[in-house]
């Protein structure tokens, strides 16, 4: 075979590619029934449970303010000193900014397999409430600062009792639980929506060099594997988030410097604090 005919040849390491040839109903139904079967007997499922349900009024004793610290580059530019009196939700791999900081997030989410997997001593370790993807709940020991989050659901989930849709991105995940939680209004800080890597959508890939798509050079470097973002996906899942909060009475806001997510209407931390 020669080179030429061995680079027209599909790309099957491409997620669009890597589905089965034929969707087959019930396939898709009875593997769905037995991951949830199989889960809700899982006693980290019961812990998970009572955590879920606890946090349901964090929000109105919290003052119905939220802030969601993203991880893009922008979040070098902020002021966390100004959000102490504030309800704080880190994403992913949110402690490489602790060593600069002595803010703490009030919850850690993170949903991605290769986040945990390359995050998984801090998350093992820490005491602040960290709320990760279910199938992860195997692979750290027990604890109630952990809360698993079932993740094969789709939707904007008011209530992520029974589970929350990824939507492509962690940030949506953090919107549902911010919701669950009772928050009426959220700030997205750090949500640049720009990244300097191209490709196929959810194509793994190999990071070298410095990170310069997110706050700190070593995010992802060394050869790790992540994932290409899927931007337009995110925007939906964007978009859905804010008419969910909006049809009910509640509101998304960004407070990113700059970036390139223009759904959320624009606010300056600042003002957005002090309203």
């Amino acid at each position: 075979m020669t080179s030429n005919s061995r680079s027209n040849l599909p790309d099957f390491e491409d997620p669009l590619l890597s589905s089965h040839d034929s969707l087959n109903p019930y396939r898709t139904g009875l593997g769905l029934l037995a991951r949830r079967f199989l889960w809700d007997l899982n006693p980290r499922a019961w812990t998970s449970a009572r955590n879920l349900k606890s946090c349901r009024e964090v929000g109105g004793r919290q003052g119905k303010k939220a802030v969601i610290l993203c991880n893009g580059p922008s979040l070098n530019d902020v002021n966390f000193n100004h959000l102490k009196d504030t309800f704080i939700f880190g994403l992913n791999k949110i402690n490489l900014i602790f060593p600069r900081t002595s803010m703490r997030p009030n919850a850690i989410v993170a949903v991605n397999p290769y986040v945990i997997e390359q995050n998984k001593s801090f998350f093992e370790t820490t005491n602040i409430p960290v709320y990760l993807d279910y199938r992860f709940s195997n692979s750290f020991s027990a604890s109630v600062n952990r809360t698993y989050l079932y993740t094969n659901t789709k939707g904007f989930a008011r209530d992520i009792f029974w589970g929350v849709d990824s939507g492509n991105t962690v940030t949506y995940v953090a919107l549902q639980l911010a919701f669950h939680m009772g928050f009426t209004d959220v700030a997205l800080v750090g949500c640049d929506h720009s990244f300097a890597q191209t490709g196929p959508e959810n194509k793994v890939v190999s990071a070298n060099g410095e990170d310069e798509s997110h706050f700190h050079p070593d995010y992802f470097s060394g050869g790790v594997k992540w994932q290409l973002p899927d931007l337009f996906k995110s925007e939906v899942s964007y978009m859905t988030a804010k008419k969910q909060y909006e049809a009910h009475g509640r509101r998304v806001v960004n407070c990113t410097t700059g970036g390139k997510l223009e759904i959320f209407p624009r606010q300056s931390l600042q003002h957005w604090l002090n309203s």
